[in-house]
């Protein structure tokens, strides 16, 4: 069987290995802030209010991403504590991101008085996006993939070949879940992108339909990862925090709306300076 299996390491620099990986999170992360700030201009934000952000946010949400990692893997490291800081060899939860992120947002925007719930609705569609991107990191990683399946299953997928062959994974080929959760998010990103364009969502409803619609997805998709990290037994960590986030997103805004009648509609030619939560 000959397989076309693409080579983690992208090129090296001085002896140190360049990842695939990093080059394509950077990429997602830089198209990301660009999107982000277009918009926020035109929602009369800052030009440089996004990049402020992201200034210390994108350094906290690493942080948190592998704090979270770690502690729900925590008899590992306690066993080699110096791999906490190896995050070559792997390791980053994208949720304990997103927690790290939106805490540096609450003091960011009341800083900066600026609406939080402007500034995620502006971000949430751009986040997706970059997600959707970042899968492919674990792609070329080989790893975010689910159990045992057979080769002419991926085939009845209609998947180019490149994906199949990488999909054979110790000795085996693997449900390609990492493109599962890639193809959520990218559609994700489009419907939040003509349902935000047609003003259909209330101010800070972007956000709450991007909780929603990835939690229920993740849910799923997590299912049949092999990689999960567990809680207590069967429990997995990612799926228990998304069926939280899935009906507290509901719930949220549902509540906004029954006890706001005046809640304003997401506007893209008007920014509010004033910080509400």
């Amino acid at each position: 069987m000959f397989l076309n299996v693409v080579n983690r390491v992208a090129f090296e620099i001085f002896g140190i290995e360049i990842y695939w990986y990093a080059i394509i999170i950077v990429s997602a992360v830089i198209l990301a802030m660009w999107l982000a700030t277009r918009e926020a201009v035109r929602a009369g934000l800052g030009p440089d209010d996004v990049t402020d952000f992201m200034l210390v946010g994108l350094p906290l949400a690493l942080v948190g991403a592998r704090l979270y990692y770690v502690l729900f893997d925590i008899q590992t490291y306690l066993a080699d504590p110096i791999q906490i800081f190896n995050v070559r060899s792997g390791g980053l939860a994208i949720y304990g991101g997103l927690i790290a992120a939106i805490i540096w947002l609450a003091f960011f925007c009341r800083r900066k008085k600026i609406n939080m719930w402007t500034f995620l609705d502006i971000a949430a569609p751009t986040v997706i996006l970059a997600q959707g991107i970042g899968r492919w990191g674990n792609f070329m990683n080989h790893e975010a993939f689910g159990p045992k399946t057979t080769e002419a299953f991926l085939e009845k997928l209609h998947l180019p070949q490149f994906i199949i062959d990488n999909m054979y994974i110790d000795g085996a080929f693997r449900q390609p879940t990492f493109l599962y959760e890639s193809l959520w998010n990218f559609l994700g990103f489009l419907l939040l992108i003509l349902l935000r364009k047609k003003q259909i969502f209330k101010q800070g409803e972007v956000f709450l339909a991007y909780v929603i619609w990835y939690s229920f997805g993740r849910f799923w998709i997590e299912g049949l990862r092999t990689d999960s990290l567990y809680l207590f037994g069967p429990i997995r960590v990612s799926q228990l925090l998304s069926v939280v986030l899935f009906v507290g997103g509901w719930g949220l805004l549902l509540y906004r709306r029954k006890t706001n009648s005046r809640l304003p509609a997401y506007d893209r030619s008007q920014g509010s300076n004033q910080y509400l939560l």
